[in-house]
């Protein structure tokens, strides 16, 4: 188990009546813009277990696209996020499954941005801390609490080894990595936390590895710079 600090039990400043309904959520969203890459034209959230039962009575659904526009926990706007995900030229949906998922609180955004497509599997575990299983196909196991490297890559020998190599070159300290792949030699999928910020130079490295498809960084903490 990964401790938690007691500002994590007690759960963060948020515009909200449940940390779980509404801060996990917010954190969520920001999790799935930042696997896209940037604000969603489309997005579509499907709702399970206590979600589905009372997202629009605990303001869910309104964390789950403040989450999307990159809001804080804590920004007002949230209570409007209809309204600014509109003016932003975000269509979106809810939809409830009865289903069996992960946890009581869990979501699945499917999220479109020009031809990119990218969904996410996660739920909010209380005090606003959250856990995502799932990123498009592959299996992960993501708290947000750290900076995150999404790594799409080839399945080919030597390609993890080339990973660390370069964020140990870097100072940079893994705390966490997950592999999942689809097949021998197939498409996988490294999720990497860190323990500290990813420079960007770095990320510009790693993404010119030989069989790197594509680099993800996913850090959602500090105040977010859009307004």
């Amino acid at each position: 188990m990964r401790f938690k600090d007691v500002f994590s039990i007690i759960g963060p400043a948020m515009t909200g009546p449940s940390s779980s309904h509404t801060a996990g959520a917010v954190r969520l969203g920001r999790m799935a813009r930042h696997w896209l890459g940037g604000l969603p034209e489309q997005a579509k959230m499907t709702l399970y277990g206590s979600f589905a039962d009372t997202y629009k009575g605990h303001g869910t659904d309104l964390a789950l696209l403040g989450g999307l526009l990159d809001y804080e926990t804590d920004d007002a706007r949230i209570q409007d996020a209809e309204h600014w995900a509109q003016e932003a030229g975000m269509a979106f949906e809810f939809v409830t499954s009865g289903l069996p998922a992960p946890h009581p609180n869990t979501v699945r955004l499917e999220l479109q941005r020009g031809g990119e497509k990218r969904t996410l599997l996660g739920s909010s575990i209380g005090g606003g801390n959250v856990n995502v299983q799932q990123l498009n196909e592959f299996r992960v196991n993501l708290t947000g609490e750290l900076p995150a490297l999404i790594l799409l890559h080839s399945d080919k020998p030597g390609m993890l080894g080339s990973v660390t190599s370069a964020l140990g070159a870097a100072g940079v300290n893994i705390a966490y990595m997950h592999v999942d792949r689809k097949g021998r030699d197939g498409e996988a999928l490294t999720a990497i936390e860190t323990d500290s910020t990813v420079p960007d130079q770095l990320i510009t490295e790693l993404q010119s590895l030989t069989h790197m498809y594509e680099v993800r960084n996913m850090d959602i903490r500090g105040k977010s710079k859009r307004q």
